[in-house]
């Protein structure tokens, strides 16, 4: 059993912006596996799916806490399922990479990250995948204002190609390993 858990904030104003993209990635995950992330437990959005032969279950989620305060939700999820860190994806965006550039990753730090800030904490421990997808240099902008805000047009093209290469890459996670993910998926799309 995987639980595949994209970051973001709830409700509609915050539906498609930067800081979004791990719960977009979710659904197109969950569109490609033919089910709905709509469930309500632990604080979230859950859903359900079936990968392979022999079929692995996959558990979506997204929490429904705001970001800062997602590892609250995601520690219900992973005590409830008892899911061992490498069975466990964390997708979210990442002001360090450029612009649809995605960053697959074993384990590591939350970086200024605080949503994986707030997982790390919960958990206990660092020594789970995740894929980053690039949002870019914010300029003199305002963290929160930039990581809030909607896509410029420029930015609509490679974020739309790095969420299908972040789907694809927590399927190749699933089936193969992270090792393999990463050498097939890290960096810059088309």
């Amino acid at each position: 059993m995987y639980v595949v858990c994209g970051l973001g904030n709830p409700g509609k104003r915050y539906a498609n912006t930067r800081h979004n993209l791990g719960f977009i990635t979710v659904d197109r995950l969950a569109e490609k596996l033919g089910t709905d992330v709509k469930r309500v437990k632990f604080k979230a959005l859950v859903g359900e799916a079936r990968l392979g032969v022999p079929a692995e279950k996959v558990i979506l989620v997204k929490p429904q806490t705001y970001m800062n305060l997602s590892g609250e939700s995601l520690r219900e999820v992973v005590d409830f399922y008892k899911i061992e860190p490498d069975h466990l994806i964390v997708i979210y965006d990442d002001l360090d990479l450029d612009v649809g550039r995605i960053r697959i990753r074993p384990h590591g730090s939350a970086g200024t990250h605080k949503g994986m800030q707030s997982v790390i904490y919960q958990l206990g421990y660092d020594d789970f995948p995740r894929i980053r997808i690039g949002i870019g240099d914010r300029g003199n902008m305002d963290i929160k204002d930039y990581v809030t805000g909607g896509f410029t047009k420029d930015e609509v093209a490679p974020l739309e190609d790095a969420v299908d290469r972040a789907v694809e890459a927590v399927l190749c996670i699933i089936r193969d390993d992270v090792t393999t993910a990463m050498n097939k998926y890290n960096g810059s799309g088309k």
